[in-house]
Order: C-alpha cells, then sequence, then structure tokens
C-alpha cells in the first residue's frame, strides 16, 4: 500500500500564525507516526551448515599459533618484485575497477531509495495575462484580466505507517554492503591470482632454465658419442639412443619457452598493463653441467654421458608462511568477504518480505497546499491573499487478483532461495579452507622426499654411468636413469610451486587480512 503525501504550496505573501500551525500540526503528526510499523521478519544470522573447526594438520610447523590471525597481503608477500606487480594489478585490473563502478551505482540506486522517505519540495511561481473579447463581456467591451501566483510545494510523499518504503531502503541498503563485500572478493582473489600467476611464471622459467641445461649437456654428449662412434668404438643403436634423449630436451625447451611466454601474457592480463622486466621472477640459472669423455678401448664402447643438472631456483621464498593454529574456529570463514557478501544478500531478502507484507494494508496519500494569489503583481503578497488546502487520501485494498500474495510468495521464495546459497557458500569456503590445510600438511613432507629421491635418482644415475663405462651394463639403463633424474628434477620443481602456492591459496580460502 502506497501512502502518498504530496504538498503543493500555492503562495501566499504572509502567512498567519494560526493558518501555519493548523497546516504544519496535523502533518507533523503524521509524520511522526509514519514508519512505527515494521512487518519485515526479524532476522538472525543461520547456524553454518559446516563442523564447528577446521583441523590443521600440520602442527608442528604451526605449534607457536594460538589462535588464527589474519594478516594483509602485503605483510603475506616476501618479495619485492610481486608486491609491486600486486600494486599495479590492483591500480588497473579492469575486473576490480568494474567492481568499485558497481560499488558507486549501488550507492547511486540507495540514494534514490533513502529520497522515497522524505518529502521532495519545489517552488514555483506563475503569471497569466489575458484578453477577452468585447462579444463575451456584460459591458460590451473587451477586458484584459491578469493572475498572479506563488507556490512552495511537497510533493511525492508517503507516510511508511508500514515500513513499505523503508524496508526498500533497507533492502537497498544491503546492497550497497553487498557490492563492496563482492569488491574486497575480487580484490583477495585478484592478490591470489596474480601471485599464483607470478609464481607459475618463476617455475616455468626455471623448468626452462633447467631443460636448457639438459640440452646443452646432452648435445655435448651426443658430440662425444658420435666422434666415438666414428672410430667404431660404439654401436649406432647407442647413438640412436642417444639422439632421443637429444629430441626430448629439445622438445621440452620448445614446450617450456612457449609457456613462459603464455604465463607472461596471463600475468599481464591479471595486471591489467604491461609489466616491467624488472618486476618479473628472477630465477637463479643452475651451473654449467661437465661433460667428461672417456678414449674407447678394443674391449668395449666407451660413452661419454651428462652430470647431473642442477636444479634451478627461485632466489627467495615469494611469501611468508602464515602461522595457523592446531584447530581454527569456523566462524573465521564468516568473515571471507563473499561470505559476507552472501549474507547480505539473504538480509535483503527479509526487508522485502516486510515491503511485499506491507502492501495488504491501506496506503495513506496526502495532498496539501498553501499559498497566495492575486490579480495585480504588486499586491501578490499583500494580506488577505492566503490560500490553502489539505487534502488526506486513503486507499484499501480490497481486490486484486491474488497479486499482493503473488508478490509475497516470491519474495518468500527468493529468501529461501538466498539461505540456501548462503549455506553453500559457507560450506564452499569450509571444502577450499580444509582442502588448503590438508595439502600444507603434507607438502613438506613431500618436498623432503622427493629431494631424498631425486638424491638416490642422482646415485643412481651415477653408478649406471660408472658401470656402462666398465662395461657390466647397457646404455639402455643409462639412458632410463637419465629420464627418471630430469623427471625427479621436474617434479621437485613442481612441488616447490606447490608449496609456495598453498601459501597464498590458504591466505585467501581463510579470507585475507
Amino acid at each position: 500500500m502506497t501512502v502518498r503525501t504530496t504538498l503543493a504550496t500555492r503562495s501566499g505573501s504572509s502567512i498567519s500564525g494560526g493558518m501555519h500551525k493548523a497546516l504544519l500540526t496535523p502533518l507533523c503528526a503524521l509524520l511522526l507516526l509514519a514508519g512505527c510499523t515494521n512487518l519485515a521478519p526479524g532476522y538472525d544470522r543461520p547456524a553454518a551448515p559446516v563442523p564447528a573447526a577446521l583441523d590443521n594438520a600440520a602442527t608442528v610447523a604451526d605449534a607457536s599459533a594460538a589462535t588464527y590471525a589474519p594478516l594483509g597481503w602485503d605483510a603475506v608477500v616476501q618479495s619485492g618484485q610481486l608486491r609491486d606487480v600486486i600494486t599495479l594489478a590492483l591500480q588497473n585490473n579492469r575486473d576490480l575497477r568494474s567492481a568499485a563502478l558497481a560499488i558507486e551505482r549501488a550507492q547511486a540506486q540507495y540514494g534514490v531509495s533513502r529520497a522515497d522517505r522524505l518529502p521532495s519540495v519545489g517552488g514555483t511561481a506563475q503569471g497569466n495575462r489575458t484578453r477577452t473579447a468585447a462579444d463575451l463581456t456584460t459591458a460590451g467591451r473587451s477586458q484584459i484580466g491578469e493572475q498572479y501566483s506563488a507556490q512552495l510545494g511537497i510533493t511525492s510523499y508517503e507516510l511508511d505507517f508500514f515500513g513499505r518504503v523503508r524496508n526498500l531502503n533497507e533492502a537497498a541498503l544491503q546492497e550497497v554492503l553487498r557490492v563492496t563485500d563482492n569488491q574486497r572478493s575480487v580484490q583477495l582473489s585478484l592478490v591470489a591470482e596474480v601471485t599464483s600467476a607470478w609464481l607459475n611464471l618463476a617455475a616455468d622459467q626455471a623448468r626452462l632454465e633447467l631443460a636448457k641445461e639438459t640440452l646443452r649437456s646432452r648435445e655435448a654428449s651426443y658430440s662425444l658419442t658420435e666422434r666415438t662412434h666414428r672410430l667404431g668404438g660404439t654401436s649406432g643403436l647407442v647413438l640412436a639412443q642417444n639422439q632421443t634423449t637429444v629430441d626430448s630436451a629439445r622438445a621440452d625447451v620448445a614446450a617450456f619457452t612457449s609457456q613462459v611466454a603464455r604465463d607472461r601474457n596471463a600475468l599481464q592480463l591479471l595486471v591489467g598493463s604491461p609489466v616491467p622486466a624488472t618486476l618479473l621472477p628472477a630465477v637463479q640459472p643452475a651451473p654449467p653441467v661437465p661433460v667428461a669423455a672417456q678414449v674407447p678401448d678394443e674391449r668395449r664402447s666407451a660413452r661419454v654421458t651428462q652430470a647431473a643438472a642442477p636444479v634451478p631456483m627461485l632466489r627467495e621464498s615469494a611469501l611468508q608462511l602464515l602461522a595457523v593454529p592446531a584447530q581454527i574456529p569456523s566462524s573465521v570463514l564468516l568473515t571471507r568477504p563473499d561470505v559476507m557478501a552472501a549474507e547480505r544478500s539473504l538480509q535483503a531478502t527479509y526487508a522485502n518480505i516486510g515491503a511485499a507484507r506491507a502492501a495488504f494494508f491501506p496506503s495513506i496519500s496526502l495532498t496539501a497546499s498553501v499559498g497566495t494569489a492575486s490579480t495585480e503583481l504588486s499586491g501578490l503578497f499583500g494580506s488577505g491573499n492566503l490560500l490553502w488546502s489539505f487534502v488526506p487520501q486513503i486507499r484499501l485494498p480490497i481486490f486484486d487478483g491474488g497479486r499482493n500474495q503473488a508478490n509475497l510468495d516470491v519474495a518468500q521464495a527468493n529468501q529461501r532461495i538466498a539461505l540456501t546459497q548462503y549455506e553453500k557458500v559457507i560450506q564452499t569456503a569450509f571444502r577450499e579452507a580444509a582442502d588448503a590445510l590438508a595439502e600444507r600438511a603434507t607438502l613438506t613432507d613431500r618436498i623432503t622426499a622427493q629431494t631424498s629421491l631425486l638424491a638416490a635418482t642422482e646415485r643412481v644415475y651415477a653408478l649406471s654411468e660408472a658401470r656402462f663405462k666398465a662395461g657390466a651394463d647397457n646404455y639402455l639403463t643409462v639412458l632410463d636413469a637419465q629420464r627418471s633424474l630430469y623427471a625427479a628434477q621436474q617434479t621437485l620443481l613442481s612441488l616447490q610451486l606447490a608449496e609456495q602456492t598453498n601459501r597464498i591459496t590458504l591466505y585467501k580460502v581463510l579470507g585475507g587480512g
């Protein structure tokens, strides 16, 4: 039900105190009565449909952390280069810019809704001068008439007895808060995505460096093997087998070169502007791999093979390891921006239910005017020219074909949908956090095991090479050891990337700082 108050003021020059009071007293009383009733259901935050706590299996590393203390992204990110890249992204990323503009739009819409709770004041002045034909006058001669008026009015005002306008205003406010939380969520995701893209670029650069060094050593080894083959010291099969290792390394170099270029493009898209070369991740190149030659003798074919290429590494740890206690209350997830945005949407549906319920009740509109009028401009504000009117109107809903009930049903259905979506967002947040903690609990052990495996693979490679040179084994064993060593090096790089990525993922899924 709509309650409209229209106050059009037809102006009078001098308004007496009695008339002034007679008009304003009932109006003020109605303004005070408006909004006394709110038909929206009371809001209580729903219970989270997840366990009460997140278990952190990595208790040894976090033994000093009694409670979880969120950190800002600039405290989590240790690399100065990466910090500068994130700062560039926060300034130029188009998704973040769109989210900020959405806040401006929601604030403007809220301003429109808030204005509906207040009367609109307007003033007009009008003059009218007409000539009447002689045949139309009783005196038989033409006449010129004048009329002047001044108006001051309050229009389009609704007396909100049942909270319809107030609840619509509340829904608009929740939308402002929702898009604000959404902007924070976009920013949090952007920081995590830029960090992951930067780390992926660093890891692929390290893989490329490893592949290049492996190719150089294998090419040198192949060159010596080819010379040995020409001297009859080794078979064509050994030479062909050695060629496969060279071609495989060359293919990896091409693949990682392409991947590094794609990583740079992805990073630039996220940042929203070109990224200076000085801000790209720095990789410590592997030192040159020595190649030892051995002169073949007549009893066995000698073979020159490559030494193990060291694994390139980032020069520093890019991210700080978050201190997480053994158990984190699930309530921490309620501060995630996406969870808060979902709750804002839920709260808005409660307000919309209140507005839909108000439509079942009477609406009151007021039309009031006060002003002066005169046939002479000079007498417009003279005494005795005051005129005013006060016309209240009530509208009762009797039959609307079920429209109001249908609108209420829609509002209640939207509330149930928003509740389901809110619970789903919380469940998703819980799973993301639990997955990140579970991965973190094993990453250190996996890296330790992989490092040990790499060392063992290097020993296997060295022993197989020595056995081949001694004539105790064939070259196929050496090739298998080479491939295993190269795969172990690549796996270690992947685990190092996963460990760094897990840190920023954990920062994101726990809601940032």
